[in-house]
């Protein structure tokens, strides 16, 4: 049994909104700094940074693992966790084919920066990422689950592009088995009010380095990997003591 310190929902400088200093190095360095040992980059509707993410991690000693914040049909944000970035890649390419054919207007939203592990550009991606996918909130859980991961509805308590603030409620036949709320959420209020029977986690959601607070949540992990973290999100159904 392991407890790490984690933040699963950071972003990299390939979401538009991202800031281009969100690279694998430095989004590493800083969380290596401040005691991280458990992270995912989860970019908007794209895995494609998570390969040097994954090998930057590896270099300084953090766990890091396959994610996605992925932008459903009714512009709900989910996070996607994967077990391995093969299964990731293909996710994200199946998640490509149902994104709009809308090209970036980085003048507008920023750019969408492809990097390495030594943080090179490689690429940028045109094609708008901020985009709804083609993929419906009654759709993603079993969908993730057939590349071996898990989905969590993203900041469920944020009145934008979260579950409530767009749909309104939460149905149990969705089958999250968890949840994210902000860090700032009074979660014993919210829970109360909402009555939504998930354990949560909380994350940054940072863009941009200075948005990196120090952690102060830890996770109980049966193994130290991208599945463990994966099996001890679906635990987190029947046993409370998941997310400390």
């Amino acid at each position: 049994m392991a407890e790490l310190y984690y933040d699963l929902h950071l972003h990299s400088c390939l979401s538009p909104c991202g800031d281009e200093e969100m690279t694998p190095q430095n989004i590493v360095g800083m969380m290596a700094l401040a005691g991280y040992e458990l992270i995912a980059v989860a970019d908007h509707n794209s895995t494609r940074n998570c390969k040097a993410i994954l090998a930057a991690a590896k270099e300084v000693g953090i766990l890091a693992i396959p994610a996605m914040e992925l932008c459903t049909r009714e512009e709900v944000h989910v996070l996607c966790f994967l077990p391995d970035i093969e299964a990731a890649e293909a996710f994200g390419r199946h998640v490509y084919t149902t994104l709009p054919d809308v090209r970036n207007r980085s003048d507008i939203f920023g750019k969408q920066l492809l990097m390495d592990e030594q943080d090179q550009t490689v690429g940028e991606e045109e094609r708008l990422l901020i985009s709804a996918a083609d993929i419906g909130i009654y759709e993603v859980y079993d969908l993730v689950r057939s590349y071996g991961g898990t989905a969590i509805p993203a900041h469920v308590d944020r009145h934008s592009f979260s579950l409530l603030s767009n749909l309104g409620f939460y149905d149990p036949t969705m089958q999250f088995p968890a949840m994210e709320l902000t860090a700032n959420c009074d979660r014993e209020t919210f829970l109360q009010a909402h009555g939504i029977a998930l354990r949560h986690m909380v994350n940054s959601d940072a863009h941009s380095l200075e948005q990196i607070p120090d952690p102060k949540r830890k996770i109980c992990l049966q193994t130290c990997s991208a599945r463990g973290v994966i099996q001890a999100i679906e635990a987190s159904r029947e046993d409370p003591g998941i997310f400390l």
